[in-house]
């Protein structure tokens, strides 16, 4: 059975943003189809990014795929849906990208 055991050393990120996703796309429900949600999750997640870092499609996409991102398969009891989370670490930005400053963020660039 493939297993492995995260070491001890690497960042501890205490706050994030979060973006859902479900298994509909185009008005189509994919039954519990895990992917379809993390998917939707994704593009939550780029669509969110891109007007809140002036970022274009492919820069958020990318961003993804290098950021420290967490994703999660969060409800496959709630048929016919599948849930899936994507959180990202507040910390790696270097501005408050929360909506309207909510949470309590910090604008990193005035330390």
């Amino acid at each position: 059975m493939p297993f492995f055991k995260p070491g001890r050393v690497g960042p501890n990120y205490s706050e994030f943003i979060t973006f859902e996703g479900i298994s509909v796309e185009g008005g189509r429900n994919y039954y519990m189809n895990a992917t379809v949600a993390y998917r939707q999750a994704c593009l939550n997640a780029i669509n969110y990014l891109m007007p809140a870092m002036d970022w274009t499609f492919a820069q958020a996409y990318i961003f993804l795929g290098a950021a420290p991102i967490e994703g999660r398969i969060g409800g496959v009891v709630d048929i016919p849906n599948s849930a899936v989370s994507l959180s990202i670490p507040l910390s790696i930005f270097d501005r408050n990208i929360l909506p309207g400053g909510a949470g309590g963020g910090r604008d990193l660039t005035a330390d």
